[in-house]
């Protein structure tokens, strides 16, 4: 075994801080989880919004990446993107997700599963407009996920953009947009001691079905 992976080996974490019952969840995996987004915002979570997104391409390779939860509407988790990106191409493919959310703060993950559509126009052109300025025009310069020279040609083409658009409002670019997450299952996940963590899932075939609720073995 190499020194780094003894390394590795050797690190533990016994968690103590939360437990985790039926009773405290609730029926409703939506209201849990703002009661648990609230509580991370309130220890100090840094960016607790932060989800590892999860996609497929079209043949089936994985893809993963950190995004930012910007809503929770409807019974859907929405985040915004390039739709010209990896993430947008392999929804475009396979329109079902993954996301995670680690609040290491609290011991604490939320898994979620489910299809993947669009939000409207109108919400997209909203959210795009309540951002800072240098993030709307960021959306114009940069044609995410492709191969570009060099830092320099990026910057270049950023300062263009802000001198252009720098005495008007920033269209949203057509590529710009929203994703609803809508789930099929919630799993809760809260750190306990000797890897006995506590695990509440709720999941269902169809967002119209009414959710059952189990508890997994850690």
């Amino acid at each position: 075994m190499s020194d780094f992976s003894q390394e590795l080996s050797r690190l533990r974490e016994d968690y103590q801080q939360h437990a985790l019952d039926e009773c405290e969840v609730g029926d409703n995996p939506f209201s849990f989880f703002e009661k648990w987004f609230h509580q991370a915002v309130q220890s100090a979570e840094k960016d607790a919004n932060a989800m590892a997104l999860s996609t497929l391409s079209a043949d089936g390779s994985p893809h993963s990446r950190v995004v930012l939860l910007k809503g929770l509407e409807d019974e859907s988790f929405v985040f915004y993107t390039n739709y010209n990106s990896q993430k947008g191409k392999d929804l475009e493919a396979q329109p079902k997700a993954a996301l995670l959310f680690h609040w290491k703060s609290l011991e604490r993950q939320v898994r979620i599963e489910g299809m993947v559509e669009k939000v409207d126009e109108a919400t997209a052109t909203a959210y795009f407009h309540s951002r800072p300025k240098g993030s709307q025009v960021g959306a114009h310069a940069s044609p995410q996920s492709e191969k570009i020279a060099n830092r320099a040609w990026l910057e270049e083409r950023f300062a263009a953009l802000d001198a252009q658009f720098q005495n008007e409002e920033v269209p949203k670019p057509a590529h710009w947009g929203g994703y609803a997450v809508i789930p099929l299952k919630i799993e809760f996940w809260q750190g306990r001691s000797s890897r006995l963590h506590d695990r509440i899932v709720f999941f269902r075939n169809n967002e119209k079905e009414a959710w059952q609720i189990s508890r997994l073995a850690p």
